[in-house]
């Protein structure tokens, strides 16, 4: 049985398209990222698409001020990416762990 996600909280519809298009790029550049893919032709259809997936990200930015909207509610955006697995999605974009390193330390 999957466990019920808490409720994303309430977002205006250009938040919204922020969120989503904020998650698309970090799940591009995690399949681009060299530390963590085998090869290249993923990587390279990854990087073609991120062009699309940023102006898409910088038009969701461009209505919000256009709006007047001049602040981004950390909080409230923080808690939608967490809804969204927004943590696990940009740890892909880190740097794989070394593998010779061991596991971290308790």
């Amino acid at each position: 049985m999957v466990p019920e996600l808490p409720p994303l909280p309430a977002l205006t519809r250009s938040e919204g398209e922020l969120i989503d298009s904020y998650l698309e790029v970090v799940d591009l550049l995690g399949r681009i990222n060299p530390s963590r893919t085998a090869d290249t032709y993923s990587a390279l259809r990854a990087a073609q698409a991120l062009v699309g997936r940023a102006t898409t990200l910088r038009d969701a930015l461009t209505v919000m001020h256009m709006r007047g909207e001049t602040e981004l509610h950390h909080a409230t955006l923080a808690r939608a990416l967490r809804v969204l697995d927004g943590e696990r999605r940009s740890g892909l974009v880190a740097l794989a762990p070394d593998p010779a390193a061991g596991p971290p330390p308790a």
